[in-house]
């Protein structure tokens, strides 16, 4: 038989008496409902992830990603023995014999838009006849083609001559960890090779294309064609 005392609404809530000091510790709301006291002031919590045990915040280093190599050398003229070994000849060939067109070959790999290669073709064609008229060589052409090196170099986040000098020999070391600095080294840098050693830079940059980029020609969508089915005939 269930106790008639516990079960009496009319006797009152029998609980232990609390001193006053207890009183004011414990909310009224937990006294009532027989839970656990919840302490006045707020808890702190464990230090998160990124921060020390005194509240200040770590800041993590900042992580650079290192650059890749060219694919081949710049006077690796014939490039590497693989299975571009027949693209590279060609590259060599046109270097030497007709750079205008290996010219507009790099840019409209890179530009991958209609008309680039008429666009960059022919402006270097005017360029390499000023250059050999005025100056019996083609000197006018590289003032004005070294930002396709550039723009190479930035969209493959390739290594330019300052960074491969201070990772062979440790020079040029207060211009690589300036960011403003470097990137106005290597312009100078990619201006320099142009001028001076044009057709191998040509020649290095279509190598590295070909490898990297399909030619736009053969980004076309695939075209799903449909045959209708043979004329069927009902046999008797």
């Amino acid at each position: 038989m269930a106790n008639t005392d516990e079960s009496n609404p009319l006797l009152p809530n029998q609980q232990p008496e609390l001193k006053d000091d207890e009183k004011t510790k414990i909310p009224l709301s937990s006294a009532a409902a027989g839970t656990t006291p919840v302490p006045p002031f707020p808890v702190k919590p464990a230090a998160p992830m990124g921060w020390t045990a005194d509240g200040v915040p770590v800041v993590e280093p900042m992580i650079m990603r290192s650059r890749d190599q060219w694919d081949s050398g710049l006077c690796a003229c014939f490039g590497r023995t693989d299975d571009f070994c027949s693209s590279d000849i060609e590259v060599c060939l046109l270097g030497s014999v007709a750079p205008c067109v290996l010219y507009g070959s790099n840019a409209e790999r890179l530009g991958s838009t209609p008309g680039t290669f008429v666009n960059h073709c022919l402006p270097y064609t005017g360029l390499y006849l000023i250059g050999q008229s005025f100056f019996g060589s083609n000197c006018v052409a590289p003032c004005f083609t070294y930002p396709s090196r550039t723009a190479i170099r930035r969209k493959f986040n390739l290594e330019g001559n300052c960074e491969a000098l201070n990772r062979s020999c440790g020079c040029c070391g207060s211009f690589v960890e300036d960011e403003m600095q470097r990137e106005q080294c290597e312009s100078v840098c990619d201006f320099a090779t142009h001028f001076f050693c044009h057709p191998c830079a040509l020649c290095q940059e279509g190598r590295e294309l070909r490898r990297r980029l399909p030619h736009p020609g053969f980004n076309a969508q695939q075209v799903l064609v449909m045959i209708p089915p043979n004329e069927q005939t009902m046999g008797r």
